[in-house]
């Protein structure tokens, strides 16, 4: 890297993760629809997030796990139930914000978590670490888009369309400091540009810093709220939540994990205000857990899994994908939930729906993905 750009980069850094005054955000705009993916890393189990309570063989496959939840799931349908903690997503899919998806995978056939999150994040139907499916859904729209990471993920590398923010536990800058860096800059156009823009996203995520949890998931959501709204250029954001590989004491671990996810949404809602009629959000993770729980209490690397799809613009109460059983020969391997369909072909209907793309456009964005003609996002004209 020139060392001008690593100069530029880490002033912008200097900015990012300090603390300071919450600016003023730009009204929401109807023309710029709001696309956020939040990636949850280590293999969700989905039977114990989106239950399917008319399944006989779940609770002798797993009599510990099911019976922890059984008796305060909340049900969706006749079929399926949320798992305790997620309140806000139940009242969500009641308010047809939500749209659950059962049995679905990437297609990575593999059990590595660093193997089947680069996967995901490629959308190549291969691991490909320079181009990510978010990076090229920016360019092919013309948007740009923001990480809440350390450093920019597979998903979004490829595009200069893409940036990254992430809090830090060190004490803010002073303002002197930031004016002796742009005194320094008054020469280099380009430099000083690119950390006043820094100033400015430091300034759209105040309010986070202070908190006794620096990088709590509740927080960030909110911040990535802040940051898109500050910014009319900013049309697509990624998040990340970790620890879902619960290979033991798997219930009380789900419990403070949904719980967590539950509130995180909320605070992104709140924050978003009127543009969450605007925005769509995917959840998904990189494969699903064993049907049968181990001896530890907890659940090994699957397959199949769920994902889901919130927001305003979602056109929901409904919960889609085709269900495979779970009798042993309706397995994946003997072990698995069997997918059904592919995480990439419910992306590429959200994508094409929301930012009007065409069928060219999300072939080149998911080039082994088909678009399932799924009516997934409310039409505008009636919303």
């Amino acid at each position: 890297m020139e060392r001008r750009k690593f100069l530029a980069l880490g002033g912008a850094s200097l900015a990012l993760l300090s603390s300071a005054t919450l600016g003023n955000p730009l009204k929401p705009n109807k023309s710029n629809p709001k696309f956020i993916w939040l990636v949850l890393r280590g293999a969700l189990d989905s039977l114990h997030t989106l239950v399917p309570t008319f399944e006989t063989e779940l609770e002798r496959h797993r009599p510990k796990l099911f019976g922890s939840i059984k008796e305060d799931l909340l049900p969706i349908s006749d079929s399926f139930a949320l798992h305790p903690a997620l309140k806000n997503l139940h009242q969500w899919y009641g308010q047809k914000e939500l749209l659950p998806v059962v049995a679905v995978s990437t297609g990575y056939d593999g059990r590595s978590h660093f193997d089947g999150q680069d996967f995901m994040e490629s959308g190549l139907g291969k691991i490909e670490h320079d181009s990510g499916w978010i990076a090229r859904a920016l360019e092919s729209k013309g948007k740009s888009g923001i990480a809440i990471s350390r450093s920019i993920p597979i998903a979004m590398r490829g595009s200069d369309r893409t940036t990254n923010w992430f809090p830090s536990r060190m004490e803010g800058s002073g303002e002197e400091i930031y004016q002796s860096i742009l005194n320094l800059y008054q020469y280099e156009p380009a430099l000083a540009n690119n950390f006043e823009k820094g100033l400015s996203m430091k300034a759209a995520a105040a309010g986070q810093m202070g908190s006794s949890r620096p990088g709590a998931f509740p927080e960030l959501a909110e911040a990535c709220a802040k940051l898109m709204l500050a910014d009319n250029t900013l049309d697509c954001a990624l998040l990340e939540l970790d620890g879902w590989d619960t290979h033991n004491r798997q219930a009380p671990r789900l419990n403070t994990k949904l719980a967590e996810l539950d509130q995180g949404l909320s605070a992104l809602k709140q924050a978003l205000g009127p543009e969450w009629d605007n925005t769509v959000i995917a959840v998904s993770t990189e494969f699903g857990r064993t049907i049968r729980e181990n001896g530890t209490a907890g659940t090994d690397h699957g397959t199949g899994s769920a994902m889901f799809l919130a927001g305003g613009a979602v056109d929901g109460g409904r919960i889609l994908g085709q269900w495979p059983g779970l009798k042993p020969k309706q397995l994946f391997e003997n072990r698995d939930l069997q997918p059904t369909s592919n995480v990439y072909d419910w992306l590429a209907d959200a994508l094409q729906q929301h930012w009007q793309l065409n069928r060219t456009q999300t072939a080149a964005i998911f080039p082994t993905g088909k678009a399932r003609g799924e009516q997934l996002i409310r039409d505008r004209a009636t919303a």
